[in-house]
């Protein structure tokens, strides 16, 4: 027997909304009421709507259900500044959406837009798993509303101290007190680089960024899409599909590796969209848009992380966009040391090294920055949560 799954509210636009409470015969303002409740009050059931009339709300659970989503795992790293959650969606799939909070100022959330992955990158614990299924624009949506909810009703005011974060803290002073973000702080970015090719699922993808960038008179969100960014591991169609959007989200492609024969390794979508064919649609991407696209780099200790690769960087770099034809720098990397999994038998580049791959970016010209590991001692890499609670204990 199917499982019945009623209709979540996040998945109908606000056109829809009003349709249906116009065919109801209700007034046409309930429709902003309810949208104040799911993308500024973060309701977890319409019971909670309460400017709304009884007969309202029981015709809105009858028909329609929010708060759909519910916590398998979390996990808080020990430094504060990091959470993450394995979420079970109404058909039993589970998810990852990650909070990490920077020197009290910045929240992003990074969410998932699959269920698991199809691109078979060998050093990342989502694609060790496999494919189960895209996720619609309200799943999406609502991982987004679950960490603005989880912001909302932390405590109110607490000290703390981003040690990895020292050298933004006043006076580079580890020691220094930071206010972390009070329960009014709003999150103020977001990033689609949980578990899942965001553009494998391109129209639920789309759709979810432009209900969260409603403005709030309108009863949405109101997130400003520059605080976006979309992650590919290189979906060539997609890329080009995306330059057309007229969007101002940030798109970042994880690179990895600059000669095809290590990224065939890496990341095997490579195979498909090989590297030249990429650096075709980067490069028109930035003309199309005029936007800065990030190239992300998971430094691998004697496998991508050697001068050799950074040279290589470099030179293909070059191949997408000259900075004296462009007007300035299009591209910025950024470089993390890897998250080991349990599926990979890599290790994260010292610090020594990674400075080195650095330097030889810089001496071409080429903004860079290494970035931070955030939640390791929570396995807040994609797919590693997932992992975990799957293993047998």
């Amino acid at each position: 027997m199917a499982l019945s799954i009623p209709t979540s509210l996040y998945d109908l636009t606000a056109d829809q909304l009003s349709q249906q409470l116009e065919a109801w015969g209700e007034p046409a303002f309930h429709a902003r009421q309810i949208r104040r409740w799911l993308y500024q009050r973060f309701a977890a059931g319409i019971e909670e709507m309460t400017d709304l009339s009884k007969s309202l709300r029981a015709r809105l659970k009858e028909n329609y259900a929010i708060g759909r989503l519910s916590t398998a795992a979390e996990r808080a790293s020990t430094d504060g500044w990091t959470r993450k959650w394995l979420l079970r969606l109404p058909d039993g799939s589970e998810i990852e959406t990650v909070l990490m909070e920077y020197d009290g100022i910045r929240r992003t959330a990074c969410i998932s837009s699959q269920a698991g992955c199809a691109m078979d990158c060998s050093f990342c614990a989502t694609g060790q798993m496999g494919f189960l299924r895209n996720l619609r624009a309200g799943e999406i949506i609502e991982q987004v509303v679950w960490v603005a909810r989880a912001l909302q009703n932390q405590p109110a005011q607490q000290d703390a101290t981003d040690p990895v974060h020292a050298q933004q803290v006043p006076n580079g002073d580890p020691k220094s007190k930071i206010q972390s973000p009070k329960s009014t702080d709003r999150l103020s970015n977001l990033v689609f680089m949980g578990m899942g090719e965001p553009f494998a699922n391109y129209n639920n993808v789309i759709e979810a960024i432009r209900r969260l960038t409603e403005a709030e008179s309108d009863g949405g969100f109101g997130l400003g899409a520059r605080r976006i960014t979309v992650s590919t591991v290189g979906i060539v169609p997609g890329i080009r599909k995306f330059a057309e959007e007229n969007l101002q989200v940030n798109l970042a492609i994880s690179l990895h590796a600059a000669s095809d024969a290590l990224r065939n390794q890496l990341a095997p979508i490579n195979k498909r969209y090989p590297l030249k064919e990429l650096a075709l649609a980067a490069r028109d991407y930035i003309r199309k848009t005029n936007r800065r696209l990030s190239f992300e780099w998971a430094l691998i200790d004697g496998v991508n992380d050697t001068i050799e690769q950074a040279e290589l960087l470099v030179a293909y770099i070059r191949s997408i966009c000259d900075p004296k034809k462009e007007g300035r720098n299009m591209i910025h990397v950024n470089m993390i040391p890897l998250n080991p999994t349990g599926g990979y038998a890599g290790r994260a580049t010292g610090r020594a090294q990674a400075h080195r791959f650095s330097e030889t970016l810089t001496a071409a010209g080429i903004p860079n920055t290494i970035r931070v590991r955030r939640g390791i001692d929570i396995h807040a890499g994609c797919g590693q949560l997932r992992a975990e609670a799957g293993r047998p204990r």
